[in-house]
């Protein structure tokens, strides 16, 4: 695998993006094997690189993957078991974070640096077509997207457009509480 090879990503993911958004009920039933290529998982590599997370449970940092182990090893190793449908995600290392101005701690889960790559690669190939179909109004999570940004749409529709209210809701654990 070439680790100075020219990414075709951005290629990828602007198909994918054009794909979804010709047609609403269009279904993609081969992605699996974008998430494998070797581009993807160099890409995805980069970024989780870049994120300078802690180690997982299996106590390998980004620091042991490239100087034991070797980038170009980890990905073709990573690459195969993917291929083969080999591949299995580790348990995540928990942690508890103090979360600030409360007295209860946050959960935190931690997966091996091999999983945050697959995690990466799935993203990286499935983010475009869900992308094409959300709003623009929609900032919650989304690339490009920031909370300044939905602050300065709400801002704008009451200062310009007229509107008169803003309604906040959080629906933490909505879902545990439903049939």
């Amino acid at each position: 695998m070439a680790i100075k090879m020219r990414s075709k990503v951005p290629d990828l993911q602007s198909k994918l993006y054009h794909l979804a958004k010709q047609s609403l009920l269009r279904k993609f039933g081969a992605l699996y094997d974008k998430v494998y290529r070797e581009d993807v998982l160099y890409e995805a590599w980069k970024r989780v690189r870049s994120n300078k997370g802690a180690a997982g449970i299996d106590g390998e940092n980004i620091e042991y993957i490239e100087q034991e182990i070797g980038i170009t090893r980890f990905l073709e190793e990573l690459r195969q078991d993917l291929w083969c449908h080999d591949y299995k995600p580790c348990p995540v290392l928990r942690c508890y974070i103090e979360k600030p101005g409360a007295f209860e701690k946050r959960p935190l889960g931690i997966p091996v640096i091999r999983d945050r790559v697959v995690q990466m690669a799935v993203k990286l190939v499935i983010e475009p077509i869900f992308e094409s179909n959300f709003l623009d109004c929609s900032y919650g999570f989304r690339p490009g997207k920031n909370t300044h940004q939905a602050i300065e749409f709400i801002r704008r529709k009451i200062t310009f457009e007229g509107y008169k209210v803003v309604i906040d809701a959080d629906i933490k654990g909505y879902f545990d509480t439903i049939n």
